[in-house]
């Protein structure tokens, strides 16, 4: 039976920078971090307290990637969708929605990219 999210696995071309930008500007801790027998490296990254859910950010350096599909996005939720978007493009992160949308039953999302043109998104559930 499966019961919940693990991970969400993320190409990177840098992983310095990746790290970096889910650690410093998400708020991310890295758990786990190192290469597999094929070069290829690994990093685990979890929200303090939440650390059964995970990013694995997977690296080789270079836009070198198996074909075997891709991310849509990653969601995080917030309780201030607003601040969220005011902080992040304040640290010169690449916006796709400057202001939230309202999805659904009054819940809030906006979109941004990460550091390899992820697809990251803040989610606000409806108060």
């Amino acid at each position: 039976m499966i019961h919940k999210l693990e991970h969400t696995g993320v190409f990177v071309n840098d992983m310095d920078a990746s790290v970096k930008f889910y650690t410093e500007v998400l708020g991310m801790k890295l758990v786990k971090r190192g290469r597999l027998a094929d070069g290829v490296e690994l990093g685990f990254l979890a929200f303090p307290g939440s650390e059964n859910v995970e990013i694995e950010l997977i690296g080789r350096g270079s836009d070198d990637k198996p074909d075997n599909g891709k991310v849509a996005h990653i969601a995080f939720t917030v309780t201030d969708i607003e601040a969220e978007l005011i902080r992040l493009k304040n640290l010169g992160v690449k916006m796709i929605d400057e202001t939230p949308r309202v999805i659904l039953d009054g819940d809030k999302i906006g979109f941004f990219f990460g550091p390899d043109g992820e697809r990251l998104e803040l989610f606000e559930p409806k108060k």
